[in-house]
Order: C-alpha cells, then sequence, then structure tokens
C-alpha cells in the first residue's frame, strides 16, 4: 500500500500560482498609470500598519505572557482573575472591542487621569489628546493578549514536569528554571500558533480604518470615494496585505523546520 504523502512534502505548487498571479500583479501596477497612482497613495498607509501591528502584537505578547503564568499560579486569585480576564476578552469580537476602547475606555482614562492631576497639581488632558492610533493600539493589545495567554499556557504546561523537578533539584530558582528549562522547550510549541497570531494581527490590524486611522485600508476608502475605481483600488489594498501576509507565513514556516531539525 502506497504510503499518503505529508502535506510539507508536496511541491509547493500553491506558492508557483501565488507567484504568477503576483508577477501579474506587479506588471500592471508598473504599466498602468492608474494603478501606480492608486500605489503612490495607498503604500503611505504601509508605515501605520507596520507600526500598529509591532507595537499591538508585542504588548500583547507581554501581557499574555504575564496573563498565562497567572493562570498557572497556585494563588487561585490569580487564576481566578486571569481566566476572568481572557474568556470575556475573548468573547468580544476585536471591532466592538476596538470601538468600546476608543470611545468608552480611553474616555474613562483620561478621566482617571485628570482626577489624579487635579490631586498632585498636575495639567489636565483633554479626551482628543488621546490619539485615536494609540487608542487602537491599546485595544488589539488588549484583544490579542487574551489569545496569546491561551498559547503560552499551552506551551508551558506541555514541557514534563519531570525535568522541571530536576532544575529544582539542581537548585535552580523559579526564574532560572523558567529562563534555561521551561521556556526554551516551550517556544518550540508556542511557534507556531503565535506566528498565526502575528499574521492574523497584520489583517485585523486594518480594522483601525474605522476609527479614521491612516493605515492601507483607511487610504484605499479615501481612495476609492475619490476615484471612484473600486476595482483597482481595492486590488492594490488586497495586494499589499497578501504580499506582507504571505511572505510573513513562509518565513514562520521556515523559522519552525529550521528549529525542528535543530536537536535538544
Amino acid at each position: 500500500m502506497t504510503p499518503t504523502p505529508k502535506p510539507e512534502e508536496d511541491f509547493p505548487w500553491w506558492l508557483v500560482a501565488a507567484g504568477l498571479i503576483a508577477a501579474y500583479a506587479f506588471y500592471r501596477i508598473l504599466t498602468d498609470d492608474l494603478y501606480t497612482q492608486i500605489l503612490e497613495t495607498v503604500s503611505r498607509g504601509i508605515g501605520i500598519t507596520v507600526m500598529v501591528t509591532l507595537i499591538g502584537f508585542g504588548s500583547a505578547c507581554v501581557v499574555g505572557l504575564g496573563l498565562a503564568t497567572a493562570s498557572l499560579s497556585r494563588f487561585i486569585v490569580l487564576r481566578q482573575s486571569a481566566r476572568f480576564y481572557i474568556e470575556i476578552i475573548r468573547g468580544v469580537p476585536i471591532i466592538v472591542l476596538l470601538l468600546y476602547v476608543a470611545f468608552v475606555v480611553a474616555p474613562a482614562l483620561v478621566a482617571a487621569w485628570n482626577w489624579v492631576a487635579g490631586n498632585l497639581g498636575l495639567e489636565p488632558i483633554r479626551t482628543r489628546d488621546f490619539p485615536l492610533l494609540w487608542r487602537a493600539v491599546l485595544a488589539l493589545t488588549i484583544g490579542y493578549s487574551a489569545f496569546i495567554a491561551e498559547v503560552f499556557r499551552a506551551g508551558l504546561q506541555s514541557v514534563d514536569e519531570g525535568q522541571i523537578e530536576a532544575a529544582e533539584a539542581l537548585g535552580l530558582n523559579g526564574w532560572q528554571r523558567f529562563r534555561h528549562i521551561v521556556f526554551p522547550q516551550a517556544f518550540r510549541t508556542i511557534l507556531p500558533p503565535l506566528g498565526n497570531d502575528f499574521v492574523a494581527m497584520v489583517k485585523d490590524s486594518s480594522l483601525v480604518s474605522v476609527l479614521g486611522v491612516a493605515d492601507i485600508t483607511q487610504l484605499g476608502k479615501v481612495t476609492a470615494a475619490s476615484n471612484f475605481r473600486y476595482f483597482e483600488t481595492y486590488n492594490v489594498v488586497a495586494f499589499l496585505y497578501l504580499l506582507m501576509t504571505v511572505s510573513l507565513s513562509l518565513g514562520l514556516r521556515r523559522l519552525e523546520q529550521r528549529l525542528r531539525r535543530k536537536p535538544g
């Protein structure tokens, strides 16, 4: 009986097809004045998209790791508080969370700051002084930290308990056990789903356009509304996002394969 080939052993015909489509898209953009003009306008939002993704994802990883360790704590208050945060936040759609943070949480934070500032004699701020860009970053951080916390928790729990006990027997303290034993092994388990979340955040960063933040999607909306060439404009917008996400996916897959081949 012929063994069933593994998916990773298949020749990547899908990548060949995607490359041909990308080459045709590049050709059209370079030879068509309308596509070139749209690309010049929309590409100004790449920096905002990248910044929102990197800052939001980095912050979400830090918060998520804290939540994961809290959910595994021996203290029930920490465990239950972490579970409450994770389950509540995961139950709210990202776009709803984005609007809630932008128009409810942000004004509440400004009001809290002004109360503290009034007591300390500091300068108060206005709600409009809290930029919509940073409200969007805060919302993505809050939303993704709950999902990333579950990724970290699963990775930390995948480490064999015997190795942790052996590290304790060698006299390593909690931080040393985490730094040298637990996290290096958990990282290989964490990387694939963490990479998926990173690619997902690149796509979900487009939601900041509902707040008027000048990312790729927002500039695409403005451009299409001004030239009424929706087909060409959103072709360029989709092309830019696909270029980023497919490149990231291929890079992450290569990193996973390298880690899988690495001994230890």
